[in-house]
């Protein structure tokens, strides 16, 4: 017996962003399918919000998908999901389905094609459930996501823990959308993932970093926080995680002050402050971050500190800074460090005064003496080599030595003084 679903109209036209997933629409009801919009950007399009991206579901099976389209890349056509490109945009679409057991806590074991409440029943939270006909521009809702859009619920659909069973990544989503749609967590899904909070270290590690990259790139992300602390989730972000009280309110404090776009980066390094260099690098690997994520969070962690006070570095030291790539948002991080001080305001702007004194051509000048000129001096590479070459370099960035003239001079002044009497 199927249930009559609630059926509202859109109040507002679609973007033009939803032009493509509503040509794929046209064209799958154009040769005899039921298809919808489907997922997140019913949601966002409810709110008022521009969707990330728009999902279609139908009742084509995959290789009637596949004949419809067939330059469409087939991502999961064992789960019935296809990409098909419309106007320089991937599309997901995927027929409608149940699922079978879940026994590896993300994947059904099977599925069977199914039809549009089935498919909605299946998905995890209410406010994702629901399906758009973006033809009749009508919201189809089989699973109460529209009440609970109103009333800023988040909430599982059927039974919680039977849900967050099939994907213990579920718990941790659940935390993410709450944070970044402002809204509540309904009472028995959160004792739900209060409950199941210690299966999330069974998660693949790469799939807790996308979410946590999600979570903390938004500028809700100190809720996100709160939010991870409250259902017990911090523990089981990676193996070792912890915070004491003192720290985790630390950590609070600073994600609420960061710029609204920083990124993922900036707010891990924030989350790690308190780390050891060992401990950083061990928790990046652990998530599976990028070599360029691991030295960018590894960088900020050892130099978190270095802007407290902007005058306190030399200026060979601050050209330094300023040549990282991650320099800005070093800058940030100390601008939400500032803000515990007495002085914080005027320490910031003593910060962004020193860099706007250094142009960008005098932040990594060329050297004004290379390691030719200490070969064809006889230097041959070594510590002596290193030692030189560093300290003119120094020298350089200090603006102690502005021409190579003057450079050559100092660099025979130290090989004197390295080498001592002849």
């Amino acid at each position: 017996m199927h249930a009559m679903p609630v059926m509202l109209p859109l109040a507002m036209p679609l973007p033009d962003a939803a032009s493509a997933a509503v040509g794929i629409v046209r064209e799958l009801r154009g040769a005899g399918h039921a298809a919808v919009l489907a997922g997140g950007c019913v949601r966002d399009l409810l709110l008022g919000q521009a969707p990330h991206d728009y999902d279609v579901a139908t009742d084509a099976p995959p290789e009637r998908l596949c004949e419809l389209f067939p330059r469409a890349r087939q991502v999961g056509v064992q789960f019935g999901v296809v990409l098909v490109k419309r106007r320089g945009r991937w599309i997901e679409v995927a027929t409608f389905r149940s699922d079978g057991p879940y026994v590896d806590g993300r994947r059904p074991v099977s599925i069977t094609l199914s039809d549009a409440e089935h498919d909605a029943r299946r998905r995890d939270f209410t406010v994702n459930g629901m399906f758009l006909d973006p033809l009749a521009g009508t919201v189809i809702d089989y699973v109460g996501g529209l009440a609970d859009v109103r009333a800023g619920l988040i909430r599982a659909i059927g039974d919680p823990a039977a849900r967050f069973s099939e994907d213990y990544l579920r718990l941790v989503r659940a935390a993410r959308f709450a944070a970044r749609l402002g809204f509540t967590i309904e009472p028995q899904t959160a004792a739900a993932v209060r409950a199941q909070a210690p299966q999330l270290a069974l998660v693949a590690a790469e799939r807790v970093r996308e979410e946590l990259e999600r979570m903390l790139a938004l500028p809700s992300r100190a809720r996100a926080w709160d939010l991870l602390g409250d259902l017990g989730l911090r523990p089981f972000l990676w193996p070792g995680a912890r915070w004491s009280d003192t720290q985790a309110r630390r950590v609070r404090t600073l994600l609420a002050r960061l710029p609204a776009e920083a990124p993922f980066e900036l707010a891990l390094a924030v989350l790690l402050a308190d780390a050891e260099p060992g401990e950083v690098e061990r928790v990046a690997r652990a998530l599976t971050l990028s070599n360029a994520q691991r030295a960018t969070v590894a960088w900020l962690v050892k130099h978190q500190a270095d802007l407290d006070d902007p005058q306190a570095p030399t200026l060979a030291q601050f050209k330094r800074l300023m040549a990282q790539a991650a320099f800005p948002l070093l800058a940030d991080w100390a601008r939400a460090r500032h803000a515990d001080l007495p002085d914080g305001a005027a320490r910031s702007a003593a910060l962004a005064a020193r860099v706007a004194a250094i142009p960008p051509e005098r932040v990594h000048p060329p050297p004004l003496v290379t390691g030719d000129d200490l070969i064809a001096r006889r230097v041959a590479p070594g510590p002596l080599y290193a030692r030189v070459l560093e300290a003119l370099y120094t020298a350089q960035l200090d603006e102690q030595l502005q021409t190579r003239e003057a450079a050559l001079a100092a660099l025979e002044q130290r090989l004197a003084a390295e080498r001592g009497p002849e």
